[in-house]
């Protein structure tokens, strides 16, 4: 027993180690066996072949007066007869019933009916949205560039008959179409391009996917990146590459602006060059904006002291 759980923790770790502690991507898929809720039709066949084997033996024991052993034999067999002929399918499921070997029809939701011994049911197909995680690790861009893709799936079972005729195992089937999908889809795809326009990405996969899967009964509602990890060399050197871009956009940014700012400027100095008082009118306001930015002051002449200076330029003594 310690062996066997040794085992057990051995494999939870490798499934966990390779992310650090988190659980890989196709641990979220949906499962594959029954919910609890789908116990109701284990559940109504034993109701019936209870209902039937105590009717059986209350009428028998009306009829006889006694319960006897051929009695108890028969209404076991009718009983079980019964709940191998009466059957009923969820809302969600459909069951393709085959008969003796051949597909004969597909049944529910609700109750249906079957002949015991020949005919039996081959597939229970859940109708609902299903999910399934797939991931390519260490795939190689066009560009050579190693990268580690997580992807998630929702698809849904639209032709049971299909999806039981023409393919063994539908969920292991659109897992590995997915997968390799992706990895096909990023090897003619460079870095920039899966990092980036990871729209474009998810419809071509969807593409790709649906065209698969359609054979088989199964139509794909849509395909979403999860996550996409590359080296951490790689990383820095994109980092670089972004900041020398964005340095080289704002400089050719800043060049423009003063471009346009010389070409202004050369108007308006062919404008002040033909028309003094507009060169004037512009000094005087930059002197007014100095003044009122340095909250100083400006002393102007004017024709006022004029009359304090006689006619040599000097002003008169004071007796």
């Amino acid at each position: 027993m310690g062996k066997t759980r040794k085992q057990a923790d051995g494999l939870t770790a490798a499934r966990h180690g390779a992310a650090g502690g988190a659980p890989q991507i196709e641990e979220y898929s949906s499962p594959r066996g029954s919910r609890a809720d789908e116990g109701a039709s284990f559940v109504f066949s034993a109701f019936v072949f209870v209902v039937v084997a105590v009717a059986v033996m209350g009428g028998g024991y009306l009829a006889y007066g006694a319960v006897s052993i051929w009695l108890l034999a028969g209404a076991l067999t009718l009983a079980l007869l019964a709940a191998s002929t009466l059957r009923i399918a969820p809302q969600w499921r459909r069951d393709v019933v085959l008969r003796l070997g051949r597909y004969h029809k597909t049944a529910g939701p609700g109750p249906y009916l079957t002949i015991p011994f020949i005919d039996h049911v081959s597939l229970r197909a859940d109708q609902r949205i299903m999910l399934t995680g797939f991931s390519a690790e260490e795939t190689l861009t066009r560009d050579l560039v190693p990268v580690n893709v997580d992807a998630i799936l929702f698809w849904m079972i639209w032709d049971a008959e299909k999806a039981c005729m023409e393919v063994e195992d539908h969920y292991d089937a659109v897992s590995m179409a997915a997968q390799t999908a992706l990895r096909d889809a990023i090897g003619r795809k460079d870095i920039t391009d899966v990092s980036v326009h990871r729209d474009k990405l998810d419809e071509e996969l969807r593409f790709k996917i649906e065209e698969k899967t359609s054979v088989w009964g199964v139509s794909v509602l849509s395909v979403e990146i999860r996550d996409i990890v590359i080296p951490k060399e790689l990383q820095q050197s994109m980092s670089a590459e972004a900041r020398a871009g964005r340095e080289k956009n704002a400089r050719i940014v800043l060049a423009e602006v003063e471009r346009d700012i010389a070409a202004m400027l050369h108007d308006a100095a062919d404008v002040y060059r033909d028309d003094e008082i507009a060169l004037r009118l512009r000094q005087m306001h930059l002197v007014s904006q100095s003044l009122q930015d340095s909250g100083g002051s400006l002393v102007v002449p004017s024709a006022y002291a004029e009359g304090f200076v006689d006619e040599t330029g000097k002003a008169p003594e004071r007796r």
